[in-house]
């Protein structure tokens, strides 16, 4: 999943309307080219490709010292768009435990998400954790029975301890989330950006 579909569509729907110098800027602020590899090429990229697809909507063309500066919104296909990457991108395990730019990015539009929205996906992700460290632990009981080099197991015991620091960090943010922390949609919608179109979510 490309961290940077999700994040661009977030700071646009954040702002409502966005340049994509407005977008860029956002996102370098935020490091997001370390993190996430965004390039800032691919920011301009992803805006004309999203268009295209329908999912933005160029807006107004604004007369500036430079070149002209196309704004974008989000179209109704666009905040659906936002809220299935956002929701994957929480809720889904991937080979990584720690699935890289794709879990920050979602952490980083967290507060879009109701309270109880978000901590259903972290749920989710949660249980799929603790899978992934039963099925480690179950390779690593075998020992030597397994058929692998004997010091293949260090590799194991690395994603065993991975596994286990990224569970007590998934648990402690359910937690804090249930304890009223952060301010999540469904406490002030304009909080953190809201959509600039109705849509019904299930």
């Amino acid at each position: 999943m490309s961290a940077t579909r999700l994040l661009v569509l977030g700071v646009v729907r954040m702002y409502g309307t966005a340049h994509g110098y407005q977008v860029r800027r956002d996102l370098l602020t935020w490091s997001a080219d370390k993190w996430a590899n965004v390039a800032p090429g691919s920011i301009y990229h992803a805006l004309k490709k999203m268009a295209a697809e329908g999912l933005l909507e160029p807006v107004d063309v604004e007369p500036a010292t430079g070149p002209d500066r196309t704004g974008y919104r989000l179209t109704p296909a666009g905040e659906t768009e936002f809220q299935a990457l956002l929701a994957r991108s929480l809720a889904e395990v991937h080979a990584d435990p720690q699935d890289g730019p794709a879990l920050a990015a979602a952490i980083t539009f967290l507060p879009t998400l109701p309270r109880a929205r978000a901590i259903g996906l972290l749920e989710h992700r949660l249980t799929q954790l603790n899978g992934q460290l039963a099925n480690v632990i179950g390779v690593l009981t075998k020992g030597t029975e397994w058929g692998q080099p004997a010091h293949v197991a260090e590799l194991y015991r690395l994603w065993m301890i991975t596994l286990e620091a990224v569970i007590t960090w998934t648990k402690n943010l359910i937690e804090t989330l249930r304890s009223g922390e952060y301010v999540m949609a469904d406490d002030a919608p304009d909080h953190f950006g809201h959509s600039p179109v109705i849509i019904k979510l299930d």
